[in-house]
């Protein structure tokens, strides 16, 4: 198996959990390919936030001053500060590095999607020699839909019209083929908000963009042990990939060692349940089909 969806470092200020944000010392890496062994996981995709290296500052600008709840900017604001304290040539470095020195990794990035900026992101990218992108959708204009300190927006929004707004962005990201993989594809419940009834049409829209555009979703484990209570994406959700033909990637989303491949085993048994027999392997972005 293989865990497509790993970072490198915790969020926000540094505790002394682990390396200071930003450096990656011998050993690191190593860490997360020992626990992935450990579960059975011979492979591993480390894929950075983009917006946490300092590198994407220009490109991404100050997209949170068009927010026109000024609470919702501020909190953006702030985090984005506190959290952007990578170098994306470092981080390239050192899975070039831990690639070099044998061990069995990939060098990916997590990319946020914003439509005014995706063209500029992915010239900014192109130099590097990515193995797989992951594409996500955590910004709802200046609203951080999954930072706990901006979890009133759910109720002052309204449930369904945050779905709404959400799957938009998540349906044009899958449509536009810019990505590899569309990651934790319904983040929208990750505080466990959910509408009345299940948003299948907005589900249909994001289903019909990767089918036509042959962009993969990743079945992640993150929340399982969250308020969302169940993997990305619901059951219903992922029975809707599979019916059109849509691949699959298994990831933990894991910001430390030993949280690697962390419930794979519920992954695979829901992928298998609703009809999954292979998992997509990546090389240099390309897709082949390998037995789940």
């Amino acid at each position: 198996m293989g865990d497509y969806h790993l970072h490198l470092h915790p969020h926000g200020p540094y505790t002394g959990d682990g390396p200071e944000p930003g450096v990656y010392p011998l050993g690191h890496i190593e860490a997360y390919v020992q626990t992935a062994a450990s579960r059975g996981v011979e492979e591993l995709c480390f894929t950075e936030h983009l917006y946490r290296c300092v590198e994407s500052g220009p490109v991404l600008g100050e997209f949170w001053r068009d927010e026109p709840k000024l609470d919702l900017a501020e909190q953006t604001r702030r985090f984005i500060e506190e959290d952007r304290t990578l170098s994306l040539e470092a981080y390239v470095d050192a899975v070039q590095s831990a690639k070099e020195r044998g061990l069995p990794v990939l060098l990916g990035l997590e990319v946020d999607f914003f439509p005014e900026t995706i063209e500029a992101v992915l010239e900014l990218l192109e130099p590097y020699p990515w193995d797989l992108l992951i594409g996500a959708v955590h910004w709802i204009g200046g609203w951080s839909l999954d930072h706990p300190e901006a979890v009133h927006e759910y109720m002052r929004r309204g449930v369904r019209e945050v779905y709404e707004d959400y799957f938009d962005l998540v349906a044009r990201l899958a449509e536009s083929g810019t990505v590899d993989v569309l990651a934790h594809v319904d983040l929208a419940k990750v505080f466990g908000h959910r509408p009345d009834e299940p948003p299948i049409d907005l589900y249909r829209a994001v289903v019909d963009g990767a089918a036509e555009s042959r962009t993969a979703v990743e079945v992640n484990t993150s929340g399982v042990a969250g308020l969302a209570a169940e993997l990305y994406p619901s059951e219903e959700f992922l029975e809707m990939f599979h019916r059109a033909g849509v691949g699959i990637t298994l990831a933990s989303d894991a910001h430390r060692p030993e949280d690697v491949a962390r419930e794979f085993d519920t992954a695979v048994a829901a992928a298998r349940d609703v009809g999954y027999g292979t998992r997509l392997r990546f090389r240099r972005r390309a897709a082949t089909e390998v037995p789940l």
